[in-house]
């Protein structure tokens, strides 16, 4: 009995290893062999009036070329409006000198994006714009346009989330060049495997647009240090799936410092995967009550951790189940993890030949180890103290980066 008990634990943790490993692997290689669909869109009503609404915390340094670079997009009906939200520096007036509106915001207990988010839309809410299109103070259009995305709004009624990706500090280390490969896998591959199989997003933070309507039934006023992605699930469970358009890309700045980038990381892993625990048993149920398998498939995507992360869980599943077959208990739950593992080695060997070689060298994959010993303290600090409270990670200057 008690033998049964073991081998049955250690089955059960090779499959828990596999089944997120499964739907990596599918969402990759759908992402490679299908070409990209071109979303169908009849252009943006002339009539139709987009917002752009952007939260800045402290970014008088920055902003100057990303607001230059949104008001090139933009007609004469439309508006660019800046939260300044609990400030230090001249962010307002640098931002009011590019020619946006800018609303300023102090206060200090509610603190964090959501915040700034809402305070914005209750200030839109007298006049209303058709669309909202949001865009972080550090993120550069590098392709496409985001009135493109306004109009796909419009046309589905849903929200809509650009491509999302980070360009590299010059001389980047091999830990830079795996975190911006990983984060290409997390906001281009994986999303657009979903697309090509007629399944929705989730949402990244920036270069999303929504229609007026749809933002209105949820609550964005929320401390969530990733309160994008738990919009874009609450929007889902609502009715209004987001769906994902690579076409139109949106580009961030990797960290230059070890400490901003350990910050950075902790944040967004931390969050994630306070997301995943939360909302995965939401979607589950929600999917079988309302009868709906876009969340079910939404769910799947969603338990899948971060890349090193389920890397590092794959090995330890490898050293356990390789031991207990050494003393005995069984060879199938070591060749349930070992099959995980190919598909592993699929999943990323596909990613990068398709969507990454040409802007990370396969040399910088090979250091992969060391990036998983400088993420091991930040998984264990989630078991630990999970980070809850929002902080800002120091910028490096934004700056224009040719399309992928």
């Amino acid at each position: 009995m008690v033998l049964f008990v073991a081998q049955s634990v250690l089955l059960l943790v090779a499959i828990a290893v596999a089944l997120p490993i499964g739907v990596l692997v599918v969402e990759c290689v759908i992402a490679a062999i299908l070409p990209t669909i071109r979303p169908h869109t009849d252009g943006l009503d002339t009539a139709a009036k987009v917002t752009v609404l952007m939260p800045a915390h402290n970014e008088a340094s920055n902003i100057t070329p990303v607001l230059q670079s949104i008001q090139q997009q933009l007609r004469p009906q439309d508006t660019l409006l800046v939260i300044a939200d609990n400030c230090t520096d001249d962010t307002a007036n640098v931002a009011r000198a590019t020619g946006a509106q800018v609303l300023e915001r102090q206060d200090a207990q509610r603190r964090g994006k959501g915040y700034a988010l809402d305070f914005g839309l209750r200030a839109l809410a007298a006049d209303a714009p058709d669309v909202v299109v949001m865009m972080d103070a550090d993120c550069l259009t590098t392709g496409g346009s985001l009135l493109t995305l306004a109009a796909q709004a419009l046309t589905t009624g849903r929200p809509v989330q650009s491509r999302y990706l980070f360009a590299v500090p010059d001389a980047p280390s091999s830990k830079a060049l795996i975190s911006a490969f990983a984060i290409t896998v997390k906001n281009w591959v994986r999303p657009l495997g979903m697309r090509q199989l007629g399944l929705p997003s989730l949402l990244f933070g920036t270069g999303m647009a929504f229609p007026w309507s749809v933002l209105m039934t949820v609550d964005l006023a929320s401390g969530h240090i990733v309160e994008d992605m738990k919009l874009g699930l609450d929007l889902a469970i609502a009715g209004h799936p987001p769906l994902f358009d690579p076409n139109v890309q949106v580009m961030g700045q990797l960290p230059d410092s070890t400490q901003a980038a350990t910050s950075q990381r902790t944040r967004w892993e931390h969050g994630h995967l306070t997301v995943l625990r939360d909302y995965v048993p939401q979607l589950l149920g929600q999917s079988f009550q309302q009868g709906r398998m876009d969340l079910f498939a939404l769910a799947l995507d969603l338990a899948v951790p971060p890349l090193t992360l389920l890397v590092m869980l794959w090995v330890l599943a490898v050293g356990l189940t390789g031991l207990a077959a050494g003393v005995g208990l069984g060879w199938l739950p070591i060749l349930v993890t070992a099959i995980a593992g190919g598909l592993l080695f699929i999943a990323i060997a596909t990613a990068w030949l398709r969507f990454a070689r040409q802007d990370i060298p396969l040399g910088s994959l090979v250091t992969f180890a060391g990036y998983l010993l400088w993420k091991i303290p930040l998984y264990f600090k989630f078991l630990v103290k999970p980070q809850s409270d929002w902080v800002r990670t120091e910028r490096s200057q934004a700056k224009s980066s040719s399309p992928k």
